[in-house]
This record gives structure tokens, C-alpha cells and sequence, in this order.
């Protein structure tokens, strides 16, 4: 099968009404494939306090924190329901996941980019031009870049549209944050919550620079310092992640409006960076149970590689899902080469 080029599926969608934008971690691993693939997140996250934690992912054969969170989340419920008086090794299990999470958060903190301006002037304008085409941004990242990439409006003279929702705090602007408004139609939406997200109890609020006049990834170290952890979703399965989703205003809201994307019939959904693995189920379930026509998914590299064979399989099992789901409403996929996207120029 010979991969269209982006521009040539983007052409084949013209016509829908509206185009709405996934992202997964390709949209950074396009960028710095140094820091954001997930070896260099694991060799660069520190398991000090649980030395024993490498052992686990070697002998799962993985460097994925997710399918390692998994597999202990797993472990653990097994345990509750063949050994109940063995309570202690089940609570051993899910603090490890919590310390791996962790970890995760702080390694990624750590490797990120420092300031918006170790990213090119044209590598921002070619994310932008590519952004300008949806009219919803979904991620499923916990990075900045797409937030920097959305604020530098002085490479280019697009008019993004940037709204994540996020307004002055109304009871006092002077905050070094801004809060999430509820009422607001975002259209850029974290379904995994990010880095600079943060669950303060009444309120998500968002680090920013102009806020604070401090780089973003620096309230974040200080924020992991003072032992405060993004909003940040990394369960190992669906049901896991979607049970965090939904007890979180803001993840609950992100996920509904991407649902609400997915139902019209001319809609056309564009997926870049994500293999529409089962992990994020809860995710792809919008896609299969909604009404959209059209879903646009990139491949990169050799097309008959495991990772796009999976990814092709994937994006198959959704188009059986909408039929199962609803008959009338067919979606038809189409696959892109990623890389014809340029993303990042």
C-alpha cells in the first residue's frame, strides 16, 4: 500500500465541516527524538528511593512506564482476589506504580526543553502552519511544546485559534496562574492533562510564563520540589485512566468535548504520532461511537513495520466498531505519511 501524502488526505477532507486534530507523543518525538522517545524517559528517571523498580521493567522487557504500571496494577488485583490476607505485597505493588509514575514526571521535567526559544523561530512556524488547519486541538501529551508552539505568534501572522479555556483567576488576576473557566468552549484541550496543569483541590490552574516571569519546565521543577505533581494521567490501561478522567472537572469536560467533535456526521478526525493502541481505548471509543466520516491516521517510516502494522490493525478494529455501533453512519480511513506532514519543518 503507497501512503498518500498529507496534503493529499487533508485535500480528500476539504469539504467537511469541521477537521479536529489528536495528537500523541510523535507530535514530540518529531521534534526531540533524544528526549521524548521512552528509553531516554526511563534512563533519565530516578528510582533512588525504589532501586528495585529497573529489575520490574527488565523483566517485562520494556522501557514503557505504561506497560509497566499496568502490570502492576494488574499484579496487585490478582493478589486481592487469591491471597486477600496478603494485603501488604498488594499495597507494595500499587506504590510502586505511584513511584514510577512519579518518576515519570520528574524525568520528563528534567529532559524537557528549558525555554520556548530552544525550539527554532522556523520550527514554530511550521507547527503552527500545521495547527492552523484544525479547528480543535486534542493531545494525549503531558509536554509543553504544542502550548509554546500555540503562543508564538510572532513568527508568523496566523490567528490560531489558542483558547485552552484558561482565564485570570476573577477573584484575584495578580495570581502567578491562571485557572480553568468551565463555562469557556476550549479549543485546545489536554485529555492526559500536562506538565503545567496542575489539580490545586478548587481549581486547575495553569503555570505560564507571563504570569510568573519564570520559564515554565522552572515552576515546574520548583512545583516537583515542593512535592506537587501535575494533573497527569499515566494508568497503564483504559479503564484505569478513564476512572481518573472522570473524576477530574477538567479531564471529564476535555474527553466530552472531544466526544462531541467525533459525532457529527461530516466531521473529519485527524490523528498524527498515535498508534490508536487498546491502552487508550477510552479515547478511540469517541471515534468508533461517534458519527464522523472520516479518520486520518499518519504512519511513519517503513509501512510494514510492526508499530504501522499495529497501527493499521487498530484503525481497522474502529471501523468495525462503527459499523457493530452504527450502521448508518460507516467511517472511512485513511492513512497518510506521517513524515509528509512536517511538523516540525
Amino acid at each position: 500500500m503507497a501512503l498518500k501524502s498529507f496534503d493529499e488526505v487533508m485535500k480528500s477532507v476539504q469539504h467537511a465541516s469541521k477537521k479536529h486534530l489528536l495528537l500523541g507523543n510523535g507530535f514530540s518525538i518529531a521534534l526531540r527524538p533524544d528526549i521524548f522517545t521512552y528509553g531516554s524517559l526511563f534512563e533519565n528517571a530516578d528510582f533512588s528511593k525504589n532501586p528495585h523498580i529497573p529489575a520490574i521493567f527488565d523483566a517485562l522487557g520494556t522501557k514503557d512506564f505504561e506497560i509497566v504500571i499496568r502490570a502492576l496494577n494488574d499484579a496487585a488485583k490478582i493478589i486481592e482476589v487469591t491471597d486477600p490476607k496478603n494485603n501488604a505485597l498488594a499495597m507494595s505493588l500499587r506504590n510502586d506504580c505511584g513511584a514510577i509514575k512519579d518518576a515519570l514526571v520528574s524525568a520528563v521535567a528534567k529532559r524537557h526543553p528549558d525555554r520556548p526559544h530552544d525550539v527554532q523561530a522556523n520550527q514554530y512556524a511550521a507547527c503552527r502552519a500545521f495547527l492552523s488547519r484544525f479547528d480543535h486541538i486534542f493531545t494525549l501529551n503531558y509536554d509543553v511544546l504544542l502550548y509554546w508552539a500555540m503562543m508564538q505568534s510572532e513568527v508568523d501572522e496566523l490567528d490560531l485559534m489558542s483558547d485552552d479555556g484558561f482565564r485570570h483567576p476573577e477573584d484575584d488576576p495578580g495570581l502567578p496562574y491562571v485557572s480553568w473557566q468551565q463555562a469557556n468552549s476550549a479549543k485546545v484541550l489536554y485529555l492526559h492533562g500536562a506538565l503545567h496543569l496542575f489539580d490545586q483541590g478548587n481549581e486547575i490552574v495553569k503555570y505560564t510564563w507571563s504570569k510568573a516571569d519564570k520559564a515554565i519546565i522552572d515552576q515546574i521543577r520548583e512545583a516537583l520540589d515542593s512535592d506537587k505533581f501535575p494533573l497527569f494521567v499515566s494508568e497503564g490501561t483504559a479503564e484505569s485512566k478513564a476512572e481518573k478522567i472522570l473524576h477530574n472537572g477538567y479531564l471529564h469536560k476535555a474527553i466530552r468535548s472531544f466526544e462531541s467533535c467525533c459525532n457529527p456526521a461530516n466531521n473529519a478526525i485527524v490523528i498524527f504520532g498515535h498508534s490508536l493502541a487498546d491502552n487508550d481505548r477510552h479515547i478511540l471509543r469517541c471515534i468508533s461511537s461517534g458519527a464522523a466520516s472520516t479518520l486520518l491516521v499518519g504512519l511513519y517510516g517503513d509501512i510494514d513495520s510492526d508499530g504501522n502494522r499495529a497501527a493499521i490493525k487498530n484503525a481497522e478494529a474502529l471501523v468495525s466498531e462503527r459499523v457493530r455501533k452504527r450502521p448508518r453512519a460507516p467511517l472511512k480511513v485513511m492513512f497518510y505519511d506521517a513524515g509528509s506532514a512536517a511538523v516540525w519543518g
